[in-house]
């Protein structure tokens, strides 16, 4: 029974450190999203600083696609995709954290509903297919992860797969489209 007690109090305080991590980390960013593009200016690894902090948010958005899309056509499209979907990747640890800490709002709600159905039946492969495509609906995403306690590689590796292919698209986008303006004008 000593063993069951001091495993709840450990699982507690990781849940509520978790929180904090979350509250604290979105605070900081949101607090410094006018700065954010002066990362750009370190190539590669301010790209990844930037999908960081941009994924790192929970329900506050943060320009992270525009500077991938931007960066794009000044850097090499494949490199940029590799920077910021792990960057985003890991900055999406950030709803799945919150999921995990037991301590979701979301929980109640509409999108909450319709997305924890695919998470619990496709697991990994919706977490993918929802990183992959430009949504505001990927923190409840990850939230939900947390909460049905899927592994975290698990939860990392199918959100930076699905971030490179979303990466990918907008960093060549941004590659592809530059360059044909600048040919129109």
């Amino acid at each position: 029974m000593p063993t069951f007690k001091r495993s709840n109090v450990g699982i507690t305080t990781l849940r509520v450190l978790s929180i904090i991590a979350v509250i604290g980390i979105t605070v900081y960013i949101y607090s410094i999203r006018e700065h954010v593009q002066d990362f750009a200016a370190y190539g590669y690894p301010g790209i990844f600083l930037i999908a960081l902090m941009a994924n790192a948010t929970v329900f506050l958005p943060a320009p992270g696609i525009a500077i991938v899309f931007a960066m794009g056509s000044i850097f090499n499209p494949l490199g940029v995709a590799l920077a910021a979907g792990t960057g985003g990747a890991l900055g999406e640890l950030s709803g799945y954290l919150a999921g995990f800490s037991g301590q979701a709002v979301v929980e109640q709600t509409d999108i909450y509903e319709k997305i924890t159905p695919w998470i619990n039946k496709y697991g990994g492969w919706a977490i993918l297919f929802l990183a992959a495509i430009p949504n505001p609906f990927f923190d409840i995403a990850g939230i939900a992860a947390g909460i049905a306690k899927m592994p975290l590689w698990k939860f990392l590796l199918f959100c930076w797969v699905g971030q490179l292919i979303k990466m990918t698209m907008f960093a060549f986008a941004g590659a592809y489209s530059i360059d044909w303006l600048q040919k129109m004008f």
